[in-house]
């Protein structure tokens, strides 16, 4: 593990950024993503507490299927009232993507995200 301010490189694998009281998680290889979910779920404690911002943009083929293997971390993860917003490429079919997993195309459409989930935390929905 390499440390820089606000900035993790963890084996090369994953760039992790904190960010406020948001994690930024970014897979740095193209690396397979099971691989990359089992880094993220073995580190799970350390970002439990903060809202999640997976970013998989890098990964050109990913499909609603690698998507889907995020849905277990994502639901954990809302069950503990913090958001959990996957970023994929603009290439990325949005119109099938799955609706168990929060999918955008950008860094700001997660924080827009998380900002309204805050938002409807904060008023009791």
């Amino acid at each position: 593990m390499y440390f820089y301010p606000n900035v993790i490189l963890v084996e090369n694998i994953m760039k992790v950024k904190t960010q406020g009281n948001t994690v930024i998680i970014q897979e740095t290889e193209g690396e397979d993503i099971n691989l990359f979910l089992e880094k993220i779920t073995h580190q799970y404690s350390s970002y439990k507490e903060a809202n999640l911002i997976v970013d998989i943009s890098k990964k050109k083929d990913a499909t609603n299927k690698d998507v889907l293997l995020f849905s277990k971390l994502s639901a954990l993860h809302k069950k503990g009232k913090k958001s959990f917003v996957v970023i994929m490429n603009e290439d990325f079919d949005f119109n099938s993507a799955t609706d168990k997993v929060l999918i955008v195309p950008t860094l700001q459409e997660a924080y827009d995200i998380i900002e309204m989930e805050e938002i409807e935390r904060d008023l009791g929905f």
